[in-house]
């Protein structure tokens, strides 16, 4: 049996889902978490062989939550499901080792078939994430500013955005409140904001973050 952690911050798709692939042979649904923190920790103690992983939550996110959870167990696979299907989501989420790239659209049955190729050792792209993929050499005046930005760096963009303070943020990441500031100025920089408000505002302007989750 495969072993799979479901994580989301929303309880609905967290027992949602679980039923729908506990009913799938050869799945086995060990649990599920509502956040990164917890997705670590139940890595360390379940060992699963899957972790379907949301990418925004509270807390450290499932950017940073996939990294940590690879370094607990580098055959780990990681399915990132999320509702973003732009840049620079995929491409960060597969650089941090992610395996797979499904969209909330997806139907179980695209989600077993993901789950499924990712066990062989291949990747999984959704269909309409794949298709933006091909034809961003051809739009690169439609390119994310958000896709210069390095791992480290998005993944403090999006706690900031999602109003998190500098000292949370330290907490949470274990690095100095002067690193994290440091590191805010350089995003500041590379993407021609002032203030957290400006990337905020860019964030909503370029599909990270929707203007309800800051409301």
């Amino acid at each position: 049996m495969i072993k799979v952690l479901v994580v989301d911050d929303h309880q609905l798709v967290r027992v949602g889902t679980s039923r729908l692939l506990d009913d799938v042979d050869s799945l086995d649904v060990v649990d599920n978490a509502e956040n990164g923190e917890e997705a670590i920790e139940k890595v360390r103690s379940l060992d699963p062989d899957l972790v379907l992983m949301d990418i925004q939550m509270p807390g450290i996110g499932g950017l940073e939550a996939t990294r940590r959870c690879l370094r607990i167990n580098p055959d780990l696979k990681v399915i990132a499901v999320t509702v973003h299907e732009d840049e620079p989501y995929p491409s960060k989420l597969f650089k941090v080792g992610a395996t797979g790239y499904l969209t909330k659209k997806a139907n179980v049955d695209e989600m077993v078939r993901a789950i499924k190729q990712v066990l062989t050792g291949q990747r999984y792209i959704s269909t309409d994430v794949a298709q933006q993929l091909a034809l961003r050499p051809f739009s690169q005046d439609q390119a994310s500013p958000f896709a210069i930005l390095s791992s480290r760096k998005m993944q403090i963009t999006l706690m900031v955005i999602m109003g998190h303070k500098v000292t949370d943020i330290s907490e949470r990441l274990s690095l100095s409140p002067k690193t994290i500031n440091s590191y805010r100025y350089r995003i500041f920089e590379k993407l021609d904001v002032a203030n957290d408000v400006g990337l905020t505002k860019l964030a909503i302007k370029h599909g990270i973050i929707d203007s309800e989750a800051v409301a």
